[in-house]
Protein backbone atom coordinates (compact mmCIF):
# COMPACT_ATOMS: atom_id res chain seq x y z
CA UNK A 1 0.00 0.00 0.00
CA UNK A 2 3.39 2.31 0.98
CA UNK A 3 4.53 1.80 -2.42
CA UNK A 4 1.04 2.44 -4.45
CA UNK A 5 1.32 5.83 -2.34
CA UNK A 6 4.42 6.62 -2.96
CA UNK A 7 4.12 5.88 -6.56
CA UNK A 8 0.80 7.90 -7.21
CA UNK A 9 3.20 10.78 -5.08
CA UNK A 10 5.81 10.49 -7.98
CA UNK A 11 2.95 11.15 -10.38
CA UNK A 12 1.54 13.84 -9.26
CA UNK A 13 5.17 15.09 -9.03
CA UNK A 14 5.50 15.02 -12.27
CA UNK A 15 2.26 15.88 -14.22
CA UNK A 16 2.72 19.31 -11.50
CA UNK A 17 5.85 20.13 -13.26
CA UNK A 18 5.32 19.21 -16.96
CA UNK A 19 1.99 21.20 -16.08
CA UNK A 20 3.70 24.48 -14.78
CA UNK A 21 6.51 23.67 -18.03
CA UNK A 22 3.48 23.59 -19.84
CA UNK A 23 2.41 27.30 -18.58
CA UNK A 24 5.62 28.76 -19.28
CA UNK A 25 6.40 28.90 -23.00
CA UNK A 26 9.83 29.81 -24.87
CA UNK A 27 10.45 30.72 -28.00
CA UNK A 28 10.85 27.68 -30.87
CA UNK A 29 14.63 26.77 -31.67
CA UNK A 30 13.83 28.32 -35.03
CA UNK A 31 13.27 31.87 -33.03
CA UNK A 32 16.19 31.72 -30.57
CA UNK A 33 18.33 30.56 -33.65
CA UNK A 34 17.10 31.65 -36.84
CA UNK A 35 16.17 35.78 -36.10
CA UNK A 36 18.90 37.65 -37.15
CA UNK A 37 20.42 40.62 -35.74
CA UNK A 38 21.40 44.45 -36.00
CA UNK A 39 24.48 45.27 -34.37
CA UNK A 40 27.52 48.02 -34.57
CA UNK A 41 29.98 45.12 -33.59
CA UNK A 42 32.15 43.69 -35.84
CA UNK A 43 31.85 40.36 -36.88
CA UNK A 44 35.01 38.35 -37.81
CA UNK A 45 34.70 37.43 -41.72
CA UNK A 46 37.68 35.07 -42.22
CA UNK A 47 36.43 32.20 -41.66
CA UNK A 48 33.33 30.99 -44.23
CA UNK A 49 31.44 28.60 -46.94
CA UNK A 50 34.00 28.10 -49.63
CA UNK A 51 31.45 25.58 -51.39
CA UNK A 52 29.81 22.10 -51.23
CA UNK A 53 29.22 18.65 -52.71
CA UNK A 54 27.59 19.30 -56.00
CA UNK A 55 28.96 22.38 -56.31
CA UNK A 56 29.07 22.27 -60.38
CA UNK A 57 25.25 22.61 -61.10
CA UNK A 58 24.89 23.66 -56.98
CA UNK A 59 24.75 27.47 -56.10
CA UNK A 60 22.78 26.63 -52.42
CA UNK A 61 22.74 24.33 -50.32
CA UNK A 62 19.87 23.06 -48.02
CA UNK A 63 19.32 20.57 -44.68
CA UNK A 64 21.54 17.58 -45.05
CA UNK A 65 23.86 18.95 -47.07
CA UNK A 66 27.59 18.79 -47.23
CA UNK A 67 29.48 21.54 -47.36
CA UNK A 68 33.23 22.83 -47.01
CA UNK A 69 34.87 25.75 -44.93
CA UNK A 70 38.07 27.30 -44.51
CA UNK A 71 39.16 25.97 -41.51
CA UNK A 72 40.60 22.07 -40.78
CA UNK A 73 42.89 20.96 -37.92
CA UNK A 74 45.67 23.59 -38.60
CA UNK A 75 43.19 26.00 -37.11
CA UNK A 76 42.08 24.08 -34.35
CA UNK A 77 38.78 22.58 -36.00
CA UNK A 78 37.36 19.23 -34.52
CA UNK A 79 35.24 16.61 -35.46
CA UNK A 80 31.61 17.84 -33.74
CA UNK A 81 32.43 21.43 -33.97
CA UNK A 82 29.56 23.34 -35.15
CA UNK A 83 29.36 26.86 -36.62
CA UNK A 84 26.36 29.28 -37.04
CA UNK A 85 25.86 30.84 -40.29
CA UNK A 86 25.80 34.21 -41.01
CA UNK A 87 25.07 36.71 -43.64
CA UNK A 88 25.29 40.64 -44.28
CA UNK A 89 22.17 41.94 -46.15
CA UNK A 90 21.13 45.33 -47.36
CA UNK A 91 17.56 46.03 -48.76
CA UNK A 92 17.57 45.57 -51.96
CA UNK A 93 14.38 48.03 -52.07
CA UNK A 94 15.30 51.38 -51.31
CA UNK A 95 11.87 53.08 -50.86
CA UNK A 96 11.45 54.59 -47.17
CA UNK A 97 8.47 52.43 -45.62
CA UNK A 98 8.46 55.64 -42.81
CA UNK A 99 10.01 58.26 -42.19
CA UNK A 100 13.94 58.12 -40.79
CA UNK A 101 13.72 54.57 -41.61
CA UNK A 102 16.70 54.49 -43.77
CA UNK A 103 19.24 56.69 -41.44
CA UNK A 104 17.98 54.70 -38.10
CA UNK A 105 18.57 51.51 -39.62
CA UNK A 106 22.48 52.79 -40.65
CA UNK A 107 22.81 53.75 -36.42
CA UNK A 108 21.52 50.67 -35.80
CA UNK A 109 24.32 49.23 -37.78
CA UNK A 110 24.77 45.89 -40.42
CA UNK A 111 21.80 43.63 -40.50
CA UNK A 112 23.29 40.16 -40.30
CA UNK A 113 20.83 37.16 -41.21
CA UNK A 114 21.06 33.72 -39.67
CA UNK A 115 21.48 31.06 -42.46
CA UNK A 116 21.94 28.17 -40.17
CA UNK A 117 23.96 25.86 -38.51
CA UNK A 118 27.00 23.09 -39.62
CA UNK A 119 28.41 20.49 -37.74
CA UNK A 120 31.74 18.87 -38.79
CA UNK A 121 32.43 15.30 -39.44
CA UNK A 122 35.50 15.36 -41.23
CA UNK A 123 38.53 17.70 -40.30
CA UNK A 124 41.61 18.11 -43.21
CA UNK A 125 44.93 20.40 -42.54
CA UNK A 126 43.32 23.50 -44.10
CA UNK A 127 39.73 22.81 -44.63
CA UNK A 128 36.42 20.51 -42.95
CA UNK A 129 33.23 19.11 -44.17
CA UNK A 130 30.45 19.99 -42.02
CA UNK A 131 27.35 18.89 -42.96
CA UNK A 132 24.04 21.36 -42.47
CA UNK A 133 22.22 20.31 -39.30
CA UNK A 134 19.83 23.16 -38.87
CA UNK A 135 18.32 25.59 -41.97
CA UNK A 136 16.69 29.11 -41.55
CA UNK A 137 17.54 29.56 -45.33
CA UNK A 138 19.23 28.25 -47.70
CA UNK A 139 23.36 28.36 -47.43
CA UNK A 140 26.01 29.52 -50.24
CA UNK A 141 29.27 30.39 -51.26
CA UNK A 142 31.06 33.08 -48.92
CA UNK A 143 28.75 32.68 -46.03
CA UNK A 144 30.40 33.75 -43.16
CA UNK A 145 30.92 31.08 -39.92
CA UNK A 146 31.03 31.34 -36.43
CA UNK A 147 31.57 29.46 -33.53
CA UNK A 148 27.77 28.14 -32.37
CA UNK A 149 26.83 29.43 -29.21
CA UNK A 150 23.49 28.68 -27.03
CA UNK A 151 20.99 31.33 -26.96
CA UNK A 152 18.63 32.25 -23.88
CA UNK A 153 15.22 30.95 -24.10
CA UNK A 154 13.70 33.88 -22.25
CA UNK A 155 9.90 32.82 -20.91
CA UNK A 156 7.05 34.09 -23.21
CA UNK A 157 3.53 35.91 -21.41
CA UNK A 158 0.06 34.39 -22.11
CA UNK A 159 -1.51 36.46 -24.10
CA UNK A 160 -4.80 36.52 -22.06
CA UNK A 161 -3.31 38.87 -20.33
CA UNK A 162 -2.91 41.50 -23.03
CA UNK A 163 -4.32 45.14 -22.28
CA UNK A 164 -5.16 46.92 -25.47
CA UNK A 165 -5.98 49.71 -23.04
CA UNK A 166 -2.51 49.53 -21.09
CA UNK A 167 -1.69 53.40 -20.22
CA UNK A 168 1.92 54.88 -21.14
CA UNK A 169 4.57 52.71 -18.82
CA UNK A 170 7.20 56.06 -18.86
CA UNK A 171 9.84 53.80 -19.88
CA UNK A 172 12.17 54.09 -22.69
CA UNK A 173 10.10 54.68 -26.24
CA UNK A 174 11.56 53.50 -29.71
CA UNK A 175 10.47 52.12 -33.36
CA UNK A 176 10.13 49.37 -35.33
CA UNK A 177 12.48 49.85 -38.07
CA UNK A 178 12.09 46.77 -39.93
CA UNK A 179 11.13 42.71 -40.06
CA UNK A 180 13.45 39.71 -40.59
CA UNK A 181 14.14 40.25 -44.40
CA UNK A 182 12.99 43.93 -44.51
CA UNK A 183 9.33 42.47 -43.88
CA UNK A 184 7.42 45.92 -43.44
CA UNK A 185 4.37 43.98 -42.47
CA UNK A 186 4.22 42.40 -39.46
CA UNK A 187 2.43 40.11 -37.14
CA UNK A 188 2.15 37.51 -34.09
CA UNK A 189 5.49 35.49 -34.57
CA UNK A 190 7.45 37.70 -37.28
CA UNK A 191 10.80 39.24 -36.13
CA UNK A 192 11.16 42.52 -35.59
CA UNK A 193 14.08 44.69 -35.25
CA UNK A 194 14.03 48.15 -32.63
CA UNK A 195 16.48 51.18 -32.28
CA UNK A 196 16.82 50.07 -28.40
CA UNK A 197 19.43 47.70 -27.31
CA UNK A 198 21.99 46.88 -24.54
CA UNK A 199 23.75 50.01 -24.12
CA UNK A 200 20.31 51.70 -23.07
CA UNK A 201 19.97 48.95 -20.94
CA UNK A 202 17.63 46.24 -22.67
CA UNK A 203 18.21 42.74 -21.81
CA UNK A 204 17.35 39.44 -23.36
CA UNK A 205 13.50 38.38 -22.03
CA UNK A 206 12.70 41.81 -21.62
CA UNK A 207 8.98 43.17 -23.08
CA UNK A 208 8.21 45.65 -25.33
CA UNK A 209 4.80 46.92 -26.19
CA UNK A 210 4.21 47.88 -29.35
CA UNK A 211 1.67 50.77 -30.13
CA UNK A 212 0.40 53.31 -33.02
CA UNK A 213 -0.06 57.21 -32.64
CA UNK A 214 -3.26 58.73 -33.75
CA UNK A 215 -2.43 60.97 -36.95
CA UNK A 216 0.91 61.81 -36.96
CA UNK A 217 1.70 63.53 -39.99
CA UNK A 218 4.22 60.82 -41.33
CA UNK A 219 2.16 57.77 -41.56
CA UNK A 220 3.80 54.52 -43.22
CA UNK A 221 3.68 54.63 -46.81
CA UNK A 222 0.63 52.90 -47.42
CA UNK A 223 -1.64 55.45 -45.52
CA UNK A 224 -3.09 59.14 -46.47
CA UNK A 225 -1.85 61.86 -44.14
CA UNK A 226 -4.29 62.94 -41.87
CA UNK A 227 -7.13 60.44 -42.14
CA UNK A 228 -7.37 59.99 -38.90
CA UNK A 229 -9.10 63.42 -38.23
CA UNK A 230 -9.70 65.11 -41.83
CA UNK A 231 -9.40 68.70 -40.62
CA UNK A 232 -9.63 69.84 -43.78
CA UNK A 233 -13.29 68.72 -44.28
CA UNK A 234 -15.07 67.64 -47.93
CA UNK A 235 -11.06 68.38 -49.93
CA UNK A 236 -9.62 65.49 -47.42
CA UNK A 237 -8.96 62.16 -47.30
CA UNK A 238 -12.23 61.15 -46.28
CA UNK A 239 -14.33 63.12 -48.94
CA UNK A 240 -16.20 64.91 -46.43
CA UNK A 241 -17.47 62.18 -44.88
CA UNK A 242 -17.22 63.49 -41.18
CA UNK A 243 -14.59 65.81 -39.82
CA UNK A 244 -13.06 66.37 -36.14
CA UNK A 245 -13.05 70.01 -35.34
CA UNK A 246 -10.66 71.42 -33.35
CA UNK A 247 -7.20 70.55 -33.25
CA UNK A 248 -6.77 67.07 -32.85
CA UNK A 249 -3.21 65.27 -32.86
CA UNK A 250 -1.16 62.51 -32.00
CA UNK A 251 -0.42 63.63 -28.72
CA UNK A 252 -3.73 64.92 -27.85
CA UNK A 253 -5.59 61.50 -28.15
CA UNK A 254 -5.10 58.39 -27.63
CA UNK A 255 -3.01 55.97 -29.16
CA UNK A 256 -3.76 52.11 -30.07
CA UNK A 257 -2.38 49.04 -28.54
CA UNK A 258 -1.33 46.79 -30.84
CA UNK A 259 0.52 43.82 -29.55
CA UNK A 260 3.46 42.74 -27.26
CA UNK A 261 6.93 40.91 -28.04
CA UNK A 262 10.00 39.53 -26.01
CA UNK A 263 13.23 40.05 -26.60
CA UNK A 264 15.47 37.02 -28.01
CA UNK A 265 18.60 39.11 -29.01
CA UNK A 266 20.16 42.72 -28.48
CA UNK A 267 23.08 44.71 -30.18
CA UNK A 268 24.65 47.99 -28.24
CA UNK A 269 21.83 50.18 -30.07
CA UNK A 270 19.21 47.30 -31.28
CA UNK A 271 17.02 44.75 -30.42
CA UNK A 272 15.68 41.89 -32.15
CA UNK A 273 12.10 41.12 -31.02
CA UNK A 274 9.77 38.56 -31.28
CA UNK A 275 6.07 39.37 -32.16
CA UNK A 276 4.42 37.25 -29.20
CA UNK A 277 0.89 38.52 -29.76
CA UNK A 278 -0.97 41.10 -32.39
CA UNK A 279 -4.25 42.70 -32.47
CA UNK A 280 -3.65 42.95 -36.69
CA UNK A 281 -0.72 43.81 -38.30
CA UNK A 282 1.61 46.04 -37.34
CA UNK A 283 4.33 48.16 -39.66
CA UNK A 284 7.74 49.61 -39.74
CA UNK A 285 7.25 53.08 -37.95
CA UNK A 286 5.31 51.65 -35.30
CA UNK A 287 6.35 52.42 -31.88
CA UNK A 288 7.14 50.28 -28.85
CA UNK A 289 8.15 50.67 -25.04
CA UNK A 290 9.60 48.94 -22.32
CA UNK A 291 7.06 47.18 -20.35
Amino acid sequence: MRGKIVFAGLILAISGAASAQAQTPVPIENDLYCSGTVTTEAVPRSSYVITGEGSNYRITFDYGDYVYINRGGEQGVKVGDEFSVMRPEVDPISIQWTKWQHAILRKMGTVWADEGRIKVIVVDRNTSIAQVVQECDFLQRGDIIVPFAERPAPPMKSESNFDRFAPPTGKARAMLITGKKFQQEMGTNDIAYVNLGRDQGVRVGDYFRVFRYTGTEHETAFQTPRTAFDIQGSEGPTFGLGRAPGKWDWNNTPREVLGEGVVVRTGPNSSTLLLTFTLREVYAGDYVEVE
